[in-house]
Parts: structure tokens; C-alpha cells; sequence
């Protein structure tokens, strides 16, 4: 698929969209639709759903603040891209939206995790304080993978919403 101007447009408003789901929910801890969209936006458009995700980064960075916490946001969301990559193109109707949802939550269920190497490296923790990092984390996490399953009900809508938008911009 090459992009055009428009699909530029849509997935940089997409990563807007990512900050604004983020700010309106921001006063529930680990509760966010960030995870929906790159999924949504993953399964439309592939391999350019990464421009949506770091124009969220950057917008995230220029609001709050190029921090420490910000750094792995360079490549945490990635990991969510990936593993939606990895998800077979021709699953059953059925099948899909678990699928999506399963994905989107084991993300959530990993993501502190996942910002542990990061952490480690950038206040130099050693591996012992690293997995006490990580263990500290868990109920966090476990927030974070329940509401990203919880949220992922709207993965599949978005999906059908985004591919009607898509077929339809293609066939003007």
C-alpha cells in the first residue's frame, strides 16, 4: 500500500487521538485507549501505523515533558505494533476481535516489563533490583492488562470503521 497525503493525515490524526484518549482518562491509573488505537491502526494500515505511534510519542514528549519516563516510549508502543504484526491476517471473522483484545491486554499485562530495560539502564539498576522493579510493578500491571482488555471491546469496531474509511478514500 503506498500512502497517500490523506492516509499521512489520517494516521497523524490518529496519534493525536492516542494523546487525547490518554489525557481524558488520565485520572484512572493504567486506564488508556492508546493500546486500542495502535492496534485498530495496525490491522488497517500495517507497517505505517508506526507513524501514528510516534506522533503520539512526540505529542506525549512535548506536552508532559521529554523525561526519563519518556525514553521508553520510544519503543514500548512498538512492541504492541509488533506483536499485532504477528497476528495472522486471515483469522475468522469470529476469532478476530479476541484475538485483537488478547493482544491489546498482554501488552498492559507487560509493559512494566518491558519499560524495566530502560529503567535499568538509564538509573543503573542491577538485575536483582530490576525484577524487585518489576514485582513492585505487577499490580499496576495487572490494571493495565484488565482495562486493555476491557477496552479492546472497541478494537474491532474501529477496525471495520477504519477500513470503511480506507476503501472508501481509495475508491475516490
Amino acid at each position: 500500500m503506498k500512502l497517500k497525503l490523506k492516509d499521512i493525515v489520517l494516521l497523524s490524526l490518529m496519534g493525536a487521538l492516542m494523546t487525547a484518549g490518554d489525557f481524558l482518562l488520565e485520572m484512572l491509573p493504567n486506564v488508556h485507549l492508546v493500546g486500542v488505537f495502535i492496534v485498530a491502526t495496525t490491522v488497517v494500515y500495517r507497517k505505517w501505523a508506526l507513524l501514528s505511534i510516534y506522533v503520539y510519542v512526540l505529542i506525549e514528549g512535548f506536552v508532559a515533558g521529554f523525561d526519563p519516563w519518556w525514553i521508553p516510549y520510544l519503543y514500548i508502543w512498538t512492541f504492541l505494533w509488533l506483536f499485532t504484526m504477528l497476528i495472522p491476517k486471515r483469522l475468522p471473522a469470529k476469532v478476530k476481535p479476541i484475538v485483537y483484545m488478547i493482544v491489546c491486554s498482554l501488552h498492559g499485562f507487560l509493559f512494566g516489563t518491558l519499560y524495566a530495560p530502560a529503567q535499568a539502564i538509564m538509573f543503573g539498576l542491577d538485575l536483582k533490583v530490576t525484577i524487585a522493579w518489576i514485582v513492585a510493578g505487577l499490580p499496576f500491571d495487572a490494571i493495565h492488562g484488565i482495562s486493555n482488555l476491557l477496552c479492546g471491546l472497541l478494537i474491532y469496531p474501529i477496525v471495520l470503521i477504519l477500513q470503511s474509511a480506507d476503501k472508501y478514500a481509495r475508491n475516490k
